[in-house]
């Protein structure tokens, strides 16, 4: 279908084979980037709202990476849950801490204040997934899946997903252990390279999780030592004919489970907030607002769409 249609057509044609569904929740993976000032938020010279209020008229989740290096405050997490109160269709998802995934440090006392922080956002219906993102290096052993296993036991009061990117986790029995354990699969699009998981729309629980790394050459998610910048590495814009290249696999999610989020993990220059925009109108949101800077910036790709100026009402109180 790619291949016979060009990109400026492929939004309005896609969007009339699906309508845009209240369970698709697509969004940005972070939000707390000083290189979106001025690109995906107003600039210096205008007062900028919360950056998570913001982008919630725009898009209907947002990835928090930040609780990948650091646990959150439950002061902080109930703040975002009020933020977002304008779109009730708003979800966040949330990383787990690297401490838990890659150092495999499982002690009580810092799972408890891991989950302290998310307590908030859970209670009030806002956390959608908890993502569970594991290296290249981890393989389908023995050993870790049971460690899978004793991480979802740890953490069984929260919707997880885990995300492999090493292709030994397609075998049978790895996907039927997420069934079994009742741990979500993320589908992944990233650069090819030694076996990397390939592209799928693999379902395991009534969670349906998709992120898109870009097929930056220099990402290599960790298969191999890159001397590139986390910023080169997510320098990375999908075409039209990339993301309709997923939109199938999206909708056969969406049609399975009961709720799917999109993460789009290249911030660089604002362009996974783009791409999260374009994926919307392919799948049928029939809003076409997007941030006046980034329609400064990208004429093109966002050729269908409107700005629309940040909403005055409470914008501006403090955090």
């Amino acid at each position: 279908m790619a291949t016979q249609t060009t990109a400026t057509d492929l939004p309005n044609q896609i969007a009339q084979k699906g309508n845009a569904t209240r369970n698709l929740h697509i969004g940005p993976a972070g939000f707390s980037y000083p290189h979106w000032n001025g690109v995906v938020y107003p600039g210096a010279r205008q007062r900028a709202p919360h950056p998570v209020e913001y982008l919630a008229q725009f898009v209907d989740a947002v990835e928090i990476n930040a609780s990948f290096y650091q646990p959150l405050k439950p002061e902080v997490t109930s703040v975002w849950a009020k933020k977002v109160e304008a779109n009730p269709n708003f979800r966040f998802t949330a990383k787990l801490h690297q401490k838990f995934t890659h150092e495999r440090v499982l002690n009580g006392d810092e799972i408890k204040e891991f989950k302290d922080g998310f307590w908030p956002l859970l209670r009030s219906h806002r956390l959608g997934a908890m993502l569970m993102q594991f290296p290249w290096s981890f393989r389908f052993t023995a050993e870790n899946r049971q460690f899978v296993i004793d991480l979802r036991r740890a953490f069984h009061e929260f919707p997880l997903v885990a995300e492999f990117r090493h292709d030994s986790w397609m075998a049978d029995e790895a996907i039927g252990m997420l069934i079994d354990y009742k741990i979500g699969f993320c589908n992944i699009d990233q650069p090819e390279y030694t076996r990397a998981m390939p592209p799928t729309s693999v379902l395991t629980t009534g969670i349906g999780y998709v992120r898109l790394h870009g097929r930056n050459p220099d990402n290599s998610l960790g298969a191999f030592n890159q001397a590139a910048s986390r910023r080169m590495q997510h320098n990375y814009l999908y075409s039209g004919s990339e993301l309709a290249g997923w939109v199938p696999r999206i909708q056969h999610l969406a049609r399975y489970a009961e709720n799917v989020f999109v993460i789009a993990n290249n911030d660089a220059a604002g362009k996974s907030v783009v791409n999260c925009l374009q994926l919307q109108a392919m799948l049928g949101d029939p809003r076409r607002r997007a941030p006046e800077s980034l329609l400064a910036k990208y004429p093109w790709e966002l050729h269908e769409f409107k700005g629309r100026a940040p909403v005055q009402r409470d914008l501006f109180r403090a955090a």
